[in-house]
């Protein structure tokens, strides 16, 4: 499968799973609205979702997927599968341990995440008792991206793009058929959104167990000590153990620093948590089409790439991905910056959520939109590394732009409020890509192909005009006014994002940019 076509699967599907997700948020923000209750569940989902990127699609998968693509490279698939199960085996015990200590030490957990929830006692404890429900969410999850790591090594993109649905579909299901049982049995209708969150973990991992059965992949885990210590001892699983210790450094600052802006965010007027969310989830809709699918499909080829020792077909990975992150990402991050209010209002301008949810939502996505290029190329330069099994030089500028994404807090924050912690994210971002960049160069691992600077100015020609239109687009018409007119707001929007997706691709087709040949290369 070409990588063109691989990418465009992963993001496809991906897409299917944000347009869920945005089902997801827009139904919970018209049914609860945004109050201490929403930021309490905000908080409490977070808590699983950070050790998730911590362990699952964090420093596992950054340390597992080039170990296991080396091994199939090298050694071929009988002691690649041996090593599978090997390392399921202990991530499953791991798994188990920790599902247990999260759900005794939540009030402890909450506490550190979010103090500032103590200002409504009943917020607190229900960000309590949601987290000791919703914890074990990230052993089902963490399976998941051991699965996924293994179906991607061998270009089964599809079955782990398409998971996420399933997640978004239950949460949907338990706000619209649950969440009304709960209220109606004297239950905080909102604790129906964890039991939401629980049931999608369980699915995600019950789709993966059928397509790795019939590729005969299907990890085996073993349950006597004998086979614990030869997992344990195994060249391969401490291979990934020791890979895994600065990755997990590395995913750690990012996570502090999302721990820092919950803690922060938390302080400040009620509601802030959530609107950062809200405005988050319309940030990953860009960053997981292009990023995320890009990195997924582009680690086990550089992994493969580096094993062979073909530095050329490395490096024109790299350019290839880059390409086609500032052919895209930087329409979107046009697109969130200018385009915020309408937007938000659209999608989640209903129910509960008022006018003055939409303004606080739109300017935390502007903050996101200021750094999104560089959100997304981390996505592509990450894997340039980690493809190369050097997890260190990442960590080391993480932790430089964790001190300098603080600093920007403290400058940020007292101007912008909740949207400064947003802006100080994106910015940090940017240097963090650019600092990846230079030492890819540096280090003679990527060499830019020819034809750049032209690239650069088709494309920033071509941005100029779609931010002229979204400009217009966004003052021409009151989507704050039309909001009890969904229909024609919706088909409103749709009409604006074509004629913008028509507008910036005709504007680099006519500067010269031959799109089939392009994504071809």
């Amino acid at each position: 499968m070409s990588l063109i076509k691989s990418a465009s699967t992963v993001s496809l599907l991906t897409l299917a799973s944000r347009i869920t997700g945005l089902v997801r948020e827009t139904l919970i923000a018209s049914t609860f609205g945004v109050s201490a209750m929403t930021d309490a569940f905000n908080v409490a989902f977070r808590i699983p979702n950070l050790f998730r990127r911590l362990f699952a699609e964090g420093a596992f998968s950054q340390a597992f997927v080039p170990v296991l693509a080396a091994s199939k490279a090298r050694h071929g698939d009988d002691a690649t599968h041996l090593l599978i199960d090997r390392v399921a085996t202990l991530l499953a015990w791991t798994l188990v341990m920790t599902c247990v200590l999260g759900v005794l030490a939540a009030p402890l957990l909450v506490w550190a995440m979010a103090s500032g929830l103590k200002q409504d006692a009943r917020g607190f404890d229900a960000a309590v008792v949601m987290t000791r429900f919703m914890f074990p969410y990230i052993g089902f999850m963490s399976m998941v991206a051991l699965s996924s790591g293994i179906l991607n090594t061998w270009r089964r993109f599809a079955v782990s793009a398409a998971t996420p649905v399933l997640l978004n579909l239950a949460m949907i299901a338990a706000a619209w058929g649950l969440a009304p049982w709960f209220k109606s049995r004297g239950l905080e209708p909102i604790y129906a959104l964890a039991a939401g969150v629980l049931l999608g973990g369980v699915l995600q991992l019950a789709v993966q167990i059928p397509a790795l059965r019939g590729m005969g992949l299907l990890p085996r885990i073993a349950v006597n000590w004998a086979e614990i210590r030869l997992a344990m001892r195994d060249p391969g699983t401490r291979r990934i153990g020791k890979l895994m210790l600065p990755a997990l450094l590395g995913v750690s600052v990012a996570q502090v620093s999302l721990l820092i802006n919950t803690q922060i965010a938390s302080h400040l007027p009620v509601g802030s948590v959530s609107w950062l969310n809200a405005s988050d989830r319309l940030m990953e809709f860009p960053t997981a089409m292009l990023g995320v699918a890009l990195g997924v499909v582009l680690m086990p080829q550089l992994s493969a790439a580096r094993a062979a020792a073909d530095a050329e077909s490395y490096s024109a990975l790299l350019d290839w991905g880059l390409r086609i992150v500032v052919l895209l990402s930087v329409p979107s991050a046009i697109g969130l910056l200018m385009f915020a209010s309408p937007l938000v209002a659209v999608l989640y301008h209903y129910g509960a959520f008022t006018d003055w949810d939409v303004q606080q939502t739109s300017a935390s996505l502007m903050g996101w939109g200021a750094g999104l290029v560089g959100i997304v190329a981390i996505k592509v330069l990450a894997p340039g590394y980690y493809a190369n099994q050097d997890i260190k030089t990442p960590v080391r500028i993480a932790i430089v732009v964790l001190v300098l994404t603080q600093l920007m807090n403290l400058l940020f924050v007292p101007i912008f409020r909740h949207a400064g912690l947003s802006l100080s994210i994106g910015l940090g971002a940017l240097v963090n890509a650019s600092w990846l960049l230079v030492g890819l160069i540096r280090r003679g691992s990527y060499t830019p192909g020819s034809g750049w600077g032209r690239f650069a100015l088709q494309v920033l020609a071509a941005s100029a005009l779609l931010m002229v239109y979204l400009l217009w687009a966004a003052h021409s018409f009151d989507w704050l006014g039309l909001r009890g007119q969904s229909f024609t707001r919706i088909a409103l929007l749709a009409g604006v994002l074509l004629g913008a997706a028509l507008i910036y691709l005709g504007a680099v087709w006519a500067a010269g940019l031959n799109l089939r040949q392009f994504l071809r290369r």
